[in-house]
């Protein structure tokens, strides 16, 4: 390490004075402003990482669904999937290190993790559409510089291509090509394989809207263009170059506010959906005759694809493990419609992309999605095997062909993390091979009333959980009271849950009416105010 070079290229990224970060759920997210010296000290941390593991380890610099003033950083390991937990603590100590320190914190991190500096390193970077994205991101390239690292600067990409990309070349191309072709190529070869069989015929051609949150999606979905089928036709909303990234439209605007995007205009039973501002969340959602808005979450996104799998794998006569994978917040009645109609077991977990992740990869096939629309399907090495040995190998017909519509599918879905672009593809495949309309999905069940709330407290830590977040054990009397509150109403439950990042503590309450649910979530937000330290005026609904 060239102590010199490192301290004069650390001159150039100075830290703020005061600031200090946390590495949370999705990596570092701030005003973009502050965020020079972190983009840098990643650059720093890609390397060790690299070093550590001779792999080639992703950057990606984004804020994902953040407003557009924002920016973030992400970093990705080596199959594609998200830092490793134990690495977010080196990540941590390396932001918020002072000038002074920062060459020592390196070296401690060196000898923890056991990172010889002399090894090679190889980083991939990507960028969303913010202003300030070009600029971060060649602050990551002086931090991989100085500590000797090669990189490879893919400039604009969504977030599931950064990760796709990383996968591929750690992989030696056995998931795919390390080139954004690779990818087109890949997803759209299984698609078009998938929809041949579908019964809607060329006459009658998939018409689908897309809001793509003036972000990235616009910009990639144009590229991919060329690569559908002439049976996809679909046209992009919020493009980018006329509004601001995230701002009235977007996947968690539409989540958040149960309201179209603004400048999309839809028809009645039309199909549409909305990307995040990095491309990998996605809902769907369509009006009725009467005008009333209709939501599909991540929720009904896994139930579609569970229910689609669980068909496939009798078809196929294989007893491959397939599961469903929530977060506290997923609807009851999805929960219940996949453990007692579908007969597909379901695990909970604690909020956050990569608990979900981790947990399903312990099954055959394992379906994960947030209610935010972020998610995606992992496939077991074994089952992955099996698959693909049937598809070649199997005598029946009927199986041979269900096992390589499940090996399309299993090429289609980008399991290194979830992808809209990916996602939705899946998606339009599985309702045209079933012959489904978007209000034929949504009847599947119909999702209990909801609402979610935010309590600003003095502290965060003053809530803590258990039972994947479903339960309060700090302070005390506060999961007495919400025991007590969720008993006054039907089809009740409620949770609360300390944000990873702000003092805030977010409150989920569902009921049998929407009246209901939004009387329990007030309450409960009282009982946080009152007993966590409540700070500012007290929680009203919007």
């Amino acid at each position: 390490m060239d102590s010199e070079a490192l301290q004069k290229s650390s001159a150039s990224h100075p830290k703020p004075s005061g600031l200090t970060l946390q590495y949370g759920t999705a990596g570092f997210r701030t005003k973009a402003e502050q965020l020079d010296h972190v983009m840098f000290r990643m650059g720093l941390l890609a390397v060790l990482r690299s070093k550590v593991l001779a792999s080639t380890i992703g950057v990606m610099v984004t804020a994902s669904h953040n407003p557009e003033e924002d920016n973030g950083v992400k970093l990705v390991d080596p199959l594609g999937e998200m830092l490793h937990p134990s690495w977010e603590e080196y990540a941590t100590q390396l932001a918020n290190a002072e000038e002074q320190e920062l060459q020592t914190t390196i070296t401690e991190i060196c000898q923890k993790a056991a990172v010889n500096l002399h090894k090679d390193a190889s980083v991939f970077i990507g960028r969303d559409t913010r202003p300030s994205s070009k600029k971060l991101s060649q602050s990551v390239i002086d931090g991989v510089s100085v500590l000797g690292g090669q990189y490879h600067d893919y400039g604009l990409l969504t977030t599931p291509q950064l990760h796709y990309l990383v996968c591929c070349q750690n992989t030696q191309g056995q998931y795919g090509k390390a080139t954004l072709e690779g990818y087109y190529e890949k997803l759209s070869k299984a698609f078009t394989e998938l929809i041949k069989q579908s019964p809607i015929s060329g006459e009658n051609q998939r018409h689908l809207k897309i809001d793509c949150a003036n972000g990235i999606g616009a910009l990639k979905l144009s590229e991919m263009k060329p690569y559908f089928p002439k049976e996809m036709l679909i046209r992009l909303y919020n493009d980018g170059t006329k509004e601001k990234l995230n701002h009235l439209c977007g996947a968690d605007f539409v989540k958040v506010h149960q309201q179209p995007p603004r400048g999309l205009v839809m028809e009645p039973g039309e199909r549409c959906c909305s990307f995040d501002g990095d491309a990998d969340r996605i809902v769907y959602y369509y009006t009725d005759t009467t005008g009333r808005f209709h939501l599909i979450d991540g929720d009904k996104i896994a139930t579609l694809i569970s229910v689609f799998l669980k068909e496939l794998l009798a078809k196929v006569g294989q007893s491959l493990e397939l599961a469903v994978v929530q977060t506290a917040y997923a609807n009851g009645s999805s929960t219940r419609y996949l453990e007692e109609t579908l007969k597909v077991p379901v695990h909970c977990v604690k909020t956050g992309v990569k608990h979900l992740h981790h947990k399903a990869q312990e099954f055959d096939i394992g379906v994960y999605f947030e209610a935010n629309g972020h998610g995606t399907v992992l496939f077991s090495k074994a089952a992955e095997t099996k698959i693909r040995q049937l598809a070649k190998e199997e005598k029946d017909d009927g199986k041979r062909e269900a096992a390589k519509v499940l090996e399309n599918m299993m090429d289609l879905i980008n399991q290194t993390v979830g992808d809209a672009i990916s996602d939705m593809l899946a998606i339009e495949a599985i309702l045209a091979l079933k012959g489904l309309t978007v209000q034929q999905w949504d009847g599947l069940y119909t999702d209990l009333p909801n609402r979610l709330l935010r309590v600003q407290v003095a502290e965060r830590r003053a809530v803590a959980t258990v039972d994947a977040e479903r339960r309060a054990v700090s302070p005390p009397g506060l999961q007495d009271s919400i025991d007590a509150l969720v008993g006054k109403y039907r089809a009740a439950r409620a949770f609360v849950r300390p944000s990873g990042t702000e003092d805030v503590v977010r409150v989920y309450a569902e009921a049998d009416t929407q009246e209901n649910a939004d009387a329990l979530a007030l309450e409960v937000s009282m009982a946080v105010y009152q007993l966590a330290g409540g700070k500012g005026a007290p929680p009203q609904l919007l």
